[in-house]
């Protein structure tokens, strides 16, 4: 019979840490669950204090609005001031999720912090490591904004749904009665109300919302932006621009506050180089590796070659051109189901 363990359950009131929960408690296990304040104000604690009512089991608020702020939403800020297109969950998930709330868990007496992630966390013991994996649904697989988390956090770490289809998630809510079951899911950054960035970052980073020039590729000048935060690579409608074909956003050259578009055509990148590297081992590959990269939560991974190029960088080689390679979103490296790391993406390459 396998022993009790007590586990903290990351609620947020929604279907997928609902029944995280539930799944546990069903185990044998002793579960409680604790909630992130972000925002000073409670943020998602009723829903999960009230999905805590329903099974049973203790809940906890947990406030990490200061930190929140400092290491999330300012580095968010910050990225847009330069031009770039960040992706928050990939931070929090690392410093304040599996950084400082388990450090939380730890302190209420849990061994392990489990998430509604559609991720997998599997020990191989041959390798003596946990490796990181992705969720069964590749519909609503979550392991590309996981990749930052070391080995220490995997190892306590519990996706009790990362084997589940979310479909099947429904279902066993809806089977226990969750109010969750039928809770949409949101596809906002959670700080930014109404998925509106322009407002939330205006009165943030205001030098990010100078108007600037719009240029085509040999610099000629085709029109007026309203400031490089409502911009990104890949972006097609509100240009202001009229032409006879289609044109989309291929470059973003914040200290000229300066936005360059092309065709279509122009958007795809053979090549890019990126910082800020993490790797699920803990080891730094010192050999090109062939992957399957991922550079965009929603776009699929494709074979790549990732060569270290020496004071923290690489550059990844794909085997067919890219589309929409943006700075300061994540790419992602996988072998299989395995995620073996990633970085930000600092330049797209032709």
């Amino acid at each position: 019979m396998r022993r009790k363990r007590r586990i903290a359950v990351a609620m947020s009131g929604g279907v997928d840490s609902s029944v995280a929960a539930a799944r546990l408690l069903a185990a044998g296990d002793e579960v409680f669950g604790l909630t992130m304040d972000t925002t000073g104000s409670g943020g998602p604690a009723a829903d999960a204090a009230a999905a805590a009512r329903q099974l049973g089991i203790p809940h906890r608020v947990v406030d990490l609005s200061r930190e929140f702020r400092e290491r999330i939403v300012r580095a968010f800020a910050d990225e847009y001031r330069r031009g770039r297109t960040p992706n928050p969950c990939v931070r929090c998930n690392a410093l304040i999720k599996f950084g400082l709330l388990r450090e939380k868990a730890v302190e209420f007496g849990a061994e392990f912090l489990a998430t509604g992630h559609h991720a997998r966390a599997v020990v191989d013991a041959s390798r003596g490591r946990t490796i990181l994996a992705r969720g069964l649904d590749p519909d609503k697989d979550q392991s590309y904004f996981l990749y930052r988390l070391s080995q220490e956090a995997l190892a306590a770490a519990l996706f009790p749904v990362g084997g589940l289809l979310k479909s099947e998630v429904r279902e066993e809510a809806k089977r226990l009665g969750l109010g969750a079951a039928e809770k949409p899911e949101s596809q906002e950054i959670c700080f930014v109300p109404g998925d509106d960035y322009p407002r939330f970052l205006r009165d943030v980073v205001p030098e990010a919302f100078q108007p600037g020039p719009i240029v085509d590729a040999a610099g000629r000048l085709l029109g007026e932006h309203r400031g490089v935060a409502f911009y990104t690579v890949g972006q097609r409608r509100g240009l202001g621009i009229a032409a006879p074909r289609p044109l989309y956003v291929v470059e973003i050259r914040a200290p000229e506050n300066t936005v360059v578009v092309g065709e279509n055509g122009d958007l795809f990148r053979g090549r890019l180089r990126a910082d800020d590297l993490s790797w699920v081992s803990g080891e730094e590959p010192v050999s090109a590796l062939v992957v399957e990269a991922r550079v965009r939560y929603r776009q699929v991974a494709v074979r790549a070659k990732v060569e270290p190029e020496g004071e923290g960088t690489v550059l990844v080689t794909f085997e067919r051109p890219q589309w929409a390679v943006a700075p300061g979103q994540s790419v992602v490296f996988y072998s299989g189901d395995e995620v073996l790391g990633g970085g930000l993406i600092v330049a797209a390459l032709a």
